[in-house]
C-alpha cells in the first residue's frame, strides 16, 4: 500500500496543477482563444487556494465553497492579502461568464488579469507553502 502523502506534499501536488493549468492558459492566450484561457487561468487560481486547503486536510465539494473557506479563513485573518480576495471573486465571475454565457465576449485586458491574478496567487501560496515547512 502506497504511504500517504504529507500535507506539504499534497500542498505541493495541488499547486503544481495549478502551475500546469497557468501554462495551458498562456497557451490558449497565444492562440486567441481567450474564453479558453479564462477558463484554465481560474482552474489554475481554484486549484492554488485548494493547496492551501490541502495543508489542513480541508476540501469541498462546490468551487463556492472552496473559495468562501479560503477567503474566510485566509484572507479575511490577512494570511493573504486582502486584495487577492477581491480579485479572485473577479475571475470567478469572468471564467462562469465566458463558459456558461453564449453571448460574452471577453476582452483582452479581462482575460490578461485572469493570468495575471493566477501569476500572484501561485507566487503568494508557495511562499505560504514554504514558511510551512
Amino acid at each position: 500500500m502506497e504511504e500517504e502523502k504529507t500535507s506539504i506534499e499534497f500542498a505541493k501536488y495541488r499547486l503544481e496543477k495549478s502551475k500546469e493549468a497557468l501554462i495551458s492558459a498562456k497557451l490558449l492566450y497565444d492562440n486567441n482563444d481567450l474564453i479558453g484561457t479564462n477558463n484554465r487561468a481560474y482552474y489554475s487560481i481554484f486549484y492554488a487556494i485548494r493547496a492551501v486547503l490541502a495543508l489542513e486536510r480541508v476540501d469541498f465539494k462546490k468551487h463556492k465553497d472552496v473559495i468562501s473557506y479560503f477567503n474566510k479563513n485566509y484572507v479575511k485573518t490577512e494570511n493573504f492579502p486582502r486584495k487577492i480576495g477581491s480579485k479572485i471573486a473577479q475571475t470567478q465571475t469572468v471564467r462562469e461568464r465566458s463558459d456558461y454565457d453564449d453571448q460574452y465576449v471577453p476582452s483582452n485586458e479581462k482575460t490578461e488579469a485572469q493570468i495575471e491574478t493566477a501569476k500572484e496567487l501561485i507566487k503568494l501560496v508557495e511562499e505560504y507553502i514554504d514558511k510551512k515547512q
